[in-house]
């Protein structure tokens, strides 16, 4: 018997998911297209399978936005054990080696500093960074270690909230970019005794917090009490990860133009930078950018939504 297509739905939106432990991002982002029967689909940036939290995922419309969310900041808590370190710098690799840990707080907080503000870091080999074509994690699992070079990076804020015997717990805020594997390696080689993430959770993602995540068992449940239409009632606008940005009422005139490539004048338009635009009607028709001439000029569009 020939297998009936399953007819996927235009559905728009994002969804902030706690990413549960154990689930690659990609994973995470197919069982809730899944539920949603959404026919687009795309997240916003990649968790390793040891990490939870903050996940957005971007459906129809708002996929066209997710690279602006996947520049963004990020915020995240660890918890590092000192005396171990791994062959991936987290609790999923073979052990290296085990060192003896004698650390108190005040030989973290001396150190902490010196890794606020900008920070050149060395990516780990267990990375989807590429080197001639092929992720640097699938040529670490073949044995090979190849050069990387360093990048630049921001901590805008390396906290220590608490140091229990070998665990050390840190809150961070970074730039895009950041390994938290690495920063706590390096850490912890200059504290003398090694160490590994054994827990990393996302806890911001740009402007989303934990606070407004969801989780997948509240999805599930949604989705068995009412179908794909319940999980619905969890997206956000698609412009909800640009709230940010200035926003831009057009008349029906201007609207009309601006959605067929061209730019248009708006007085109450700042001097420059991107922006948010709606319609006469309050709808969300992209974003734009305002060039020399004071123009906004479209840069991603929405037609219908």
């Amino acid at each position: 018997m020939a297998q009936v297509k399953r007819i996927r739905r235009n559905v728009s939106g994002i969804i902030l998911l706690d990413k549960p432990h154990g689930f690659s991002s990609n994973a995470a982002l197919q069982k809730v297209r899944w539920l949603l029967n959404a026919e687009k689909a795309g997240h916003t940036g990649s968790l390793d399978p040891l990490a939870t939290g903050v996940l957005p995922l971007c459906f129809g419309e708002a996929t066209k936005f997710s690279q602006y969310l996947l520049d963004a900041d990020k915020g995240y808590e660890t918890l590092a054990q000192l005396g171990v370190t791994t062959t991936t710098g987290d609790a999923e690799g073979d052990v290296l080696e085990r060192r003896e840990v004698t650390v108190g707080r005040d030989d973290v907080e001396v150190l902490l500093p010196r890794f606020r503000g900008e920070i050149s870091q060395i990516p780990p080999m267990y990375s989807a960074l590429k080197k001639d074509g092929q992720p640097l994690y699938k040529l670490a699992r073949a044995g090979e270690v190849v050069e990387r070079e360093a990048r630049s990076v921001t901590i805008a804020r390396l906290e220590l909230l608490s140091l229990e015997q070998s665990h050390l717990r840190l809150s961070v805020a970074c730039s895009k970019g950041t390994y938290i594997r690495t920063l706590v390696e390096d850490i912890g080689q200059l504290l003398g005794c090694g160490a590994h993430v054994a827990e990393l959770r996302r806890t911001q993602a740009g402007p989303f917090s934990l606070a407004q995540t969801v989780t997948l068992e509240e999805l599930e449940r949604a989705h068995a009490e009412g179908g794909n239409e319940a999980v619905d009632r969890f997206l956000l606008p698609s412009d909800s990860g640009l709230q940010h940005w200035p926003l831009l009422q057009f008349s029906e005139h201007s609207a009309y133009y601006w959605l067929h490539g061209q730019p248009v004048r708006a007085p109450e338009a700042p001097k420059f930078g991107m922006v948010r635009v709606q319609d006469h009607n309050g709808r969300f028709i992209g974003i734009g950018e305002v060039s020399e001439d004071g123009r906004i000029a479209p840069r991603r569009l929405i037609r219908s939504e």
